[in-house]
C-alpha cells in the first residue's frame, strides 16, 4: 500500500531534509511515495532546490494560517514555524500570536480534511525553560512551570508552542491521531549557515576557509541529531500517533560545549578554532534525555557528532544542495 505525506512549512530546513530523504529512498519504510509540500512560496523550491523536487513531489502555495482547507495525507508533519529569531525578539507577542493562530485554523482544518491521518506537530525543547544545571538531559516529564529562567522574549515562544501543543492533543477529542515531537539542535546539509544557528555558522566560517570562531564566555552545552536521523524520527512518532497525543523528545543526547563543536568542524574542514577562556559565571545547557524514544519505539542514532560534521562537509563538496538561505518556514535548532 502506497502513502502520502504532508509537510506543513515544508520549505524550511525540515522540509527540505525530508524532501532529501525521500529522494535517497529513506522514506520507503513507510511506503511514501508522494509528498505534498505546503508552504506560503512552496512553488520556489522548484528554482532554488530542484534536485529536491521530483516525481512523487507536489508544491502547494497556501498559509496554513489562513487556508481554507488542505488535501488529505495519511502523514502529516506540521513544522510551520519561523525560525528568525529577531522577529521573536522584536516583536515577541505578535509572534505568539501568528503560532496561536496558525495552530488554531490547522485544527479547524485537521478536524475537517485530516481526520484520518496520524498527525505530528514539531514543537521545541524551550517550552521546558532554561535547563537546571543539576539536570544533564531534560526529559519529557520536567515540568519548569512558566518556561522559567528565559529571557521575555524565548519566554513567549515557549509558551505560545506549550499551547500549541495542547491545542493539537485536543483533536483526539475528535478521533484523530496526533503526537508531538520536541526539537532540540540539529545538522545538515540544508541547516541555514547564515543566520543564528551556531553550528551552521561554524561550518560557514570552516567550508570558507575561515578559521572557526566561538563568542560563548562560558559554558554552552549543546547536542545535535543529523538531518537524516531527525526524519526518520519523525515519520516513526508520526507512525506511533494516536489519540492521547504522546510527546517524544527528538534530539542527540550527546551534550557538547560550543568549543567542542567548533573544534570538531575546524578539524574536519582543515582551519583553526579560536574558543576564548570561560570567564563567565553560570552554564547554558539544552540537552534532551531520548530514552523514552529509544526504549518504546527502538529509535536509535545513526551519526555521532564527528560522523555527522563529516557527512554534511562532504556532501557540501560534492556539490549536493545547500541551505545557503531560506529557512522561513520551518526549521529548529539552536
Amino acid at each position: 500500500m502506497s502513502r502520502s505525506l504532508m509537510v506543513i512549512g515544508g520549505s524550511g530546513f525540515f522540509g527540505k531534509s525530508i524532501l532529501d530523504a525521500f529522494a535517497r529512498g529513506f522514506l520507503a519504510p513507510w511506503a511514501i511515495d508522494r509528498i505534498l509540500v505546503v508552504a506560503r512560496s512552496a512553488s520556489r523550491l522548484s528554482v532554488t532546490h530542484p534536485s529536491l523536487v521530483g516525481a512523487g513531489v507536489e508544491l502547494i502555495n497556501a498559509d496554513v494560517g489562513t487556508a481554507a482547507s488542505l488535501p488529505f495525507a495519511d502523514y502529516v508533519i506540521h513544522a510551520a514555524s519561523t525560525t528568525d529569531a529577531q522577529r521573536y525578539i522584536d516583536d515577541p507577542l505578535g509572534e505568539r500570536a501568528n503560532i496561536l493562530a496558525a495552530i488554531d485554523n490547522y485544527a479547524r482544518i485537521a478536524r475537517a480534511c485530516h481526520a484520518d491521518s496520524r498527525i505530528i506537530y514539531t514543537s521545541s525543547g524551550a517550552v521546558y525553560g532554561q535547563q537546571p544545571p543539576e539536570l544533564d538531559l531534560l526529559p519529557e516529564t520536567f515540568d519548569p512551570g512558566e518556561a522559567s529562567g528565559l529571557v521575555a522574549y524565548k519566554r513567549d515562544y515557549a509558551e505560545a508552542k506549550r499551547l500549541a501543543e495542547a491545542r493539537i492533543a485536543a483533536l483526539g477529542e475528535h478521533g484523530i491521531r496526533t503526537s508531538v515531537a520536541r526539537c532540540f539542535a540539529f545538522v545538515g546539509v540544508h541547516l541555514p549557515r547564515d543566520q543564528h544557528f551556531a553550528i551552521g555558522n561554524f561550518l560557514a566560517d570552516g567550508l570558507a576557509g575561515r578559521p572557526v570562531r566561538v563568542n560563548a564566555r562560558k559554558p554552552v552545552y549543546r547536542s545535535y541529531m543529523h538531518a537524516d536521523d531527525l526524519v526518520v524520527w519523525l515519520l516513526t512518532i508520526a507512525a506511533a500517533a494516536d489519540l492521547h497525543c504522546p510527546t517524544w523528545n527528538v534530539g542527540s543526547d550527546e551534550a557538547v560545549t560550543m568549543g567542542d563543536a567548533a573544534e570538531a568542524v575546524a578539524r574536519r574542514c582543515g582551519v583553526p578554532a579560536l574558543v576564548p577562556a570561560w570567564s563567565e559565571p553560570g552554564e547554558d545547557r539544552y540537552v534532551p534525555s531520548i530514552a523514552k524514544a529509544r526504549e518504546a519505539l527502538g529509535l536509535a542514532l545513526a551519526y555521532d557528532l564527528e560522523s555527522a560534521i563529516d557527512d554534511v562537509v562532504r556532501r557540501v563538496g560534492s556539490a549536493e544542495p545547500l541551505a545557503a538561505a531560506g529557512a522561513s518556514d520551518s526549521g529548529k535548532g539552536r
